[in-house]
Parts: C-alpha cells; structure tokens; sequence
C-alpha cells in the first residue's frame, strides 16, 4: 500500500516575502512564533494590519502561476505556537491572525486544552485544531502523551528546547516505537536537509508529518527556500 503524502509544517516564520515563497512550495503548515524569548518571536500587530503575508486567499490565488502546486490545494494553514501563555493571550492571538492551530509548548493540561477548545470553537474559531508538543528524551516521554491523547488533534514530537523551538538537535528517533496512542503526530527536533531519505523510511503508524525549522534558515525567521525546496520534493517522491 502506498504512504499517504507526508505534511509538512514550516515553523518560525515572519517575514511576508519569504512567507509568500514557502507557500508557494506547498507546505501544509506555517508556524508563528508567539513566545518572546524565542528569537523567531512574532510580535502583536493590528488585527486590521492584515497578518503576514497581508492578502486575502482570493488575491493569494491570483498572484500564483497556474503551475505552483499549491494552487490546486488548500492554503497552508496558520499555527500559533505558545509556551505557558495564559489563555486570553491565546485566545486573542487566535482571533487577531485567524489562527487553524494552537501548538503548545508549556506545561498545559489536558483540562486547560479541553477549556480552551470549548471557548474558542465555533465562536471565535470555529474548527480550531490543537496540537501538543512534548520533548521526547526517554520513553518515559512518551507515556506522557496518554494525558492528551484524545485531547488534541495532534502531537509534536521534539527535542528538548528552553527556546519554543529551533534547537537544532535531534532525540533518539526509536523512541517513537514507544507510541502507541490514537492521536498522530508530527516529528520535530533538528530535522535538516540531509534527513529526507531516513524520514522516508520511518515505518510508525501514527507519524503523519514534520516539523521543519532552524536547519533550514539563512538566520531566525528566515527560511532558505531552495533547501526547503529539494527536502520537500525528497521525502514526497
């Protein structure tokens, strides 16, 4: 049976031209970085500014080629990512970018996410998704996804980081054998170019995608946009 097509989420993002030529390479996700000791900290900007990039999907769609892969699919979606932010902040955050995702970094519970989800959907997000990021060291790592595991909509699989993201390093991928859970997740920590080929062999059931950011960057928030370009066309041949 053939794989399914492997997302891929593009974190730490903030510059709209840069922003405007990753989507165009048809990447599932972009993540924003709402943590302000992260140095790919997005700050707060008028709801009516218009958030990166500052189109609407219809003009989006206009300024493509017909030839642009992302045309004849979805936009990317928008993720917000937060460590232990109260939830008025998130909330707030939501509503001013139109946010499709909260990805959480901190220490949040399973109740506090359940809460969250019950404010926000439908009435000021409807459909809102949450994703839970946990650093994976050992396998005892892992058994802390049974917290969450029907709470969220999807892991983040990471290595362990005190900056929100982007360390650079990976964790010992056979950990992921220790999963079992419902709930399917992304891969992240250190993943760079020359790890296409190795992801495409990975064999979990629950791995749907991955999370790719400081190994891809010229400097913070700011991706290389060929590299991205070959690593994508690698791990979807």
């Amino acid at each position: 049976m053939e794989k399914e097509r492997l997302m891929v989420k593009v974190c730490g993002m903030r510059d709209a031209v840069n922003i405007d030529a990753v989507a165009k390479l048809g990447v599932d996700m972009i993540g924003f970085v709402f943590y302000e000791k992260s140095p790919r900290f997005v700050s707060m900007v008028d709801s009516l500014a218009g958030f990166l990039p500052n189109y609407t999907e219809v003009q989006f769609r206009e300024r493509m080629n017909p030839s642009d892969s992302v045309i004849t699919g979805c936009l990317p979606k928008r993720v917000g990512v937060f460590v232990n932010a109260i939830p008025q902040t998130i909330i707030t955050h939501v509503y001013n970018y139109q946010l499709d995702y909260v990805q959480l970094h901190g220490q949040e519970s399973g109740i506090m996410i359940e809460n969250l989800r019950k404010t926000i959907d439908p009435d000021i997000r409807p459909n809102l998704k949450f994703i839970k990021a946990l650093n994976i060291n050992i396998v005892e790592d892992i058994e802390r996804s049974k917290e969450y595991d029907g709470v969220v909509d999807m892991f983040l699989f990471d290595a362990s980081c005190d900056m929100g993201g982007g360390s650079g390093e990976h964790f010992n991928w056979d950990l992921l054998q220790a999963y079992a859970g419902t709930t399917p997740f992304l891969l992240s920590g250190g993943i760079g170019p020359e790890d296409a080929d190795i992801i495409k062999q990975l064999n979990h059931p629950g791995l749907v995608g991955v999370d790719l950011n400081s190994r891809f960057e010229i400097k913070p928030g700011l991706k290389n946009v060929e590299l991205l370009q070959e690593f994508i066309q690698t791990v979807r041949k």
